[in-house]
């Protein structure tokens, strides 16, 4: 495979735990993939960025982003429930975890071959 290819495929692989830590580091990995770049410095860039803390506003963004994926598909039951979940993580009465794991239960049920290739939510599989 082409590295350009390759990096496209890590950078799907990646963009959303990117997201989860850091939207600054998100913006700037996809404005870098815009030019000629190398795909260690892509690599280097997404280790970089798992590397910051993730705030509560950064982990709900990429969140919201992944449920984006089920907004039309999914039941009035696991709408309610998503808005549950995310008034409970926001209250800090349940983890991040909670709402990953439920997105990951969505992305097999609708078979969301995407999010199921994510690294976020390949480990709630």
């Amino acid at each position: 495979m082409k590295e350009r290819g390759r990096m496209e495929q890590l950078w799907a692989h990646e963009k959303y735990r990117v997201m989860f830590h850091s939207q600054k580091h998100y913006n700037e990995i996809r404005e870098v993939l815009k030019g000629a770049v190398s795909y260690e410095t892509v690599e280097g860039l997404i280790m970089e960025a798992t590397k910051v803390s993730p705030t509560k506003g950064s982990m709900m963004n990429a969140i919201d982003h992944m449920w984006g994926y089920f907004r039309n598909c999914s039941d009035e039951d696991e709408k309610a429930e998503y808005r549950e979940l995310k008034e409970h993580f926001q209250r800090g009465s349940v983890n991040a975890e909670a709402l990953l794991g439920f997105l990951a239960a969505l992305s097999k049920k609708y078979d969301q071959r995407y999010l199921l290739a994510s690294s976020i939510i390949k480990s709630y599989v």
